[in-house]
């Protein structure tokens, strides 16, 4: 049983543990598991580069393959070369509009997986438990599959069809768990995990005479002195508390390689402004749903008030607006902002996105609009929250407003809660000084390894290293996957 894998008095450490059971957890669990992919027999890749570096050594599997090499000169909408290359083995012509099939075939090899155990807080499919079944992704629903099992095949089994080639988070979710149990991965997922603290181990050869490091806030410790009779390695302890149908427990497991999996879900960016924990501010989207489920809002309300100009924020607008509650929509930028990420969305893939868009534009609160119960506040900035339910705006010429709300979601992103790593991680991040942000500064890894520069045994992947999209995910776990099978020494002579 897994719990027995918990055991802090086991002998012998785990080889590896993945922190984070979504799509980047995933992905590299099926690869841990013996499943190696070759290129496929007769396959003829359209980049004619590529395709001739595929031709060299076809009887070599990818994960052995010098990565950096297949990769070079690759080009495309991550700065990840890996994400770009196993991206472009999977969906060879995809930004192209094509469909063209995979060049790989994936042969399961028992013999070379790399036990390994994968922790998460919910069931496989991490932070997409948290976003309402209903919303369509931002991504093409093929873009969201994983090695050897198409998006697209598993949904038209379903009976079901995308709306813009677009799927439901629903859909995602249960697709993925679907997964897990299709590559028979489920011993490797315990779920029910908080993990709460991981620390870097001094080791010798004997794993008896492991000596914590020190538990201040950094990883670095004085050189070790040298002593040549024995080999050193590896060790971290990841510590937290596992929930079952018999209550909630402590654990402790060793494991000689943590990949940091968790995504950036966990922690909404806040404004930090006077009033911002009052009851009635709240920071993620889920709180406005269980806000209309209660009856806390409604069509005789006063306004709620949207903060944001993202993705997030526009799903809020959309539900309101379903629902015909009012809402105050403020944001700093302007309407016609380039940067704004609704003017980089095709609009025939995103109407309703574009229609969030246009009511931005349209709905200024200086004069009537098209659509009823929305104000728009471009270029504005909150000052404070009162305890009465007022907000109190700035506008671009320094003009101070007060509106009345209801309710209030700041919706302005989300940053990774790595509490559990020493100094919350910002030893590890590119720029040591900040904190770990995905898009801004996050863990600095080797690009072909995803190993961190920081601390060796420590990898790194999805967000948290740089790539936020599912497809692009996976060239993470294809470089985490290659590193661990050379240390482990299962590749083939």
């Amino acid at each position: 049983m897994l719990h027995t894998r918990l055991d802090q008095n086991s002998a012998k450490p785990l080889p590896v543990v993945i922190i984070g059971n979504g799509p980047s957890g995933i992905c590299l669990s099926y690869l841990l598991s013996g499943y190696i992919p070759y290129v496929r027999w007769g396959s003829v890749h359209p980049n004619p580069i590529l395709q001739r570096k595929l031709e060299e050594t076809p009887e070599v599997s990818i994960v052995d393959q010098d990565l950096e090499y297949l990769s070079e000169g690759l080009e495309g909408r991550s700065s990840s070369p890996l994400a770009l290359l196993f991206d472009a083995l999977l969906r060879p012509d995809t930004d192209f509009g094509g469909t063209a099939d995979s060049v790989l075939t994936w042969w399961h090899q028992p013999n070379r997986a790399v036990p390994h155990l994968v922790l998460g807080k919910n069931l496989p499919g991490g932070a997409w438990h948290s976003i309402e079944g209903s919303m369509f992704t931002l991504s093409r629903g093929d873009w969201m599959g994983l090695p050897d099992l198409q998006f697209k095949d598993w949904i038209s089994r379903k009976k079901k069809g995308f709306r813009n080639n677009r799927a439901t988070a629903g859909d995602i979710v249960q697709y993925y768990q679907y997964y897990v149990a299709n590559k028979s991965l489920k011993k490797n997922f315990l779920c029910g995990t908080v993990v709460t603290s991981v620390k870097s181990l001094r080791v010798d050869a004997d794993y008896s005479s492991q000596v914590s490091r020190d538990s201040g806030s950094r990883w670095d410790l004085p050189e070790k002195p040298q002593d040549d009779s024995k080999e050193t390695g590896n060790l971290f302890q990841v510590e937290g508390f596992v929930t079952t149908i018999n209550g909630t427990q402590p654990f402790s497991v060793y494991t000689e390689n943590v990949v940091l999996a968790t995504g950036t879900y966990d922690s909404p960016s806040w404004l930090g402004v006077q009033g911002e924990d009052l009851p009635f501010v709240h920071h993620k989207l889920s709180a406005l749903e269980d806000a209309a489920r209660t009856k806390e809002i409604g069509t005789m309300s006063d306004p709620i008030l949207i903060v944001g100009a993202g993705l997030t924020a526009a799903d809020a607008v959309l539900f309101a607006h379903h629902c015909n509650i009012p809402v105050i929509h403020a944001f700093r930028r302007r309407v016609n902002d380039p940067a704004l990420i609704f003017n980089q969305l095709p609009k025939t893939m995103y109407p309703e996105y574009h229609k969030v868009h246009q009511m931005m534009k349209e709905e200024v609160a200086s004069g009537p609009g098209l659509y009823e119960s929305y104000v728009s506040l471009p270029e504005h900035h909150i000052v404070s929250f009162t305890e009465d339910r007022k907000c109190i705006f700035r506008d671009k010429s320094g003009r101070q407003k007060v509106y009345n709300i209801s309710v209030a979601f700041i919706l302005i992103g989300s940053n990774p809660s790595l509490s559990y790593l020493p100094n919350n991680g910002v030893d590890l991040a590119v720029d040591c000084e900040q904190p770990v942000s995905s898009k801004r500064n996050p863990i600095d890894v080797d690009p072909f390894t995803y190993e961190s520069v920081h601390e060796k045994g420590l990898y790194a992947m999805g967000p948290l290293a740089g790539d936020n999209f599912v497809r692009f995910v996976q060239g993470g776990a294809l470089a985490i996957a290659s590193s661990l099978l050379k240390k482990a020494n299962r590749n083939p002579p």
